[in-house]
């Protein structure tokens, strides 16, 4: 049977990497209703970014972030921008609480990687709503401990692949892959079969296009 591979590069704190899984999801599904005798699959894994990669451990307060990075009227345009875009998607964006490093965040989405792409699209889920929809801090263990169990991962083996570095020398290195390797400036970016990539959280229309055109020339 033929599959669709979307691999998407991301970091657990970029709101429109949220913004752009939704209107994935979107464009897939207006790819199969175009398509209903289409028996292609989809599987979808993810990689990590780190949008700042000199970020704290220790987690400071997001909006006093925001602020600073960009101004507060600026800070404040791009936030009702976020939320009725969200809105329109199903995500209920919300700006309190605290940011900091994400490498941990990404040692977890590893650890959903090694029990099966849905196992870890389900551990970005849970990091998704909790960081932009709960205002959860995903430097704390307690937090990514809590993600990773409503994902369906094992408690103590979640315990233990938190407390100890596992994943952090995969996470590094393909972090440092996609900023060096394939040039990765910004995400969300999506790259289909290993070599058709688009940059950028798309509309659905973009996405069902890009899988038209890929299924043609792949011959999905």
């Amino acid at each position: 049977m033929a599959t669709f591979d979307i691999k998407i590069i991301s970091d657990t704190v970029c709101p429109w990497c949220y913004v752009g899984k939704k209107r994935l999801e979107a464009g897939i599904a207006l790819y199969k209703e175009r398509h209903p005798d289409s028996t292609a699959t989809f599987s979808t894994t993810w990689a990590p970014f780190f949008l700042n990669p000199a970020a704290p451990k220790e987690s400071v307060d997001k909006q006093a972030m925001y602020e600073s990075k960009f101004g507060v009227a600026r800070a404040r345009m791009m936030q009702e921008r976020l939320s009725s875009i969200g809105a329109s998607l199903g995500i209920n964006f919300k700006y309190g609480g605290r940011v900091g490093n994400t490498r941990d965040s990404h040692r977890l989405v590893q650890l959903g990687k090694e029990k099966g792409a849905a196992v870890q699209t389900r551990v970005v889920e849970e990091l998704f709503a909790a960081y932009f929809e709960n205002e959860r801090d995903l430097t704390d263990h307690a937090v990514l401990q809590a993600a990773g169990e409503r994902a369906g991962l094992d408690a103590e083996e979640v315990r233990a692949w938190l407390a100890s570095d596992q994943g952090g020398e995969r996470v590094d290195r393909e972090a440092r892959e996609a900023r060096e390797g394939e040039e990765v400036t910004g995400v969300p970016y999506f790259v289909f079969q290993g070599k058709y990539a688009i940059g950028g959280a798309e509309e659905p229309e973009t996405f069902a296009t890009l899988l038209e055109k890929v299924a043609a020339k792949e011959r999905l």
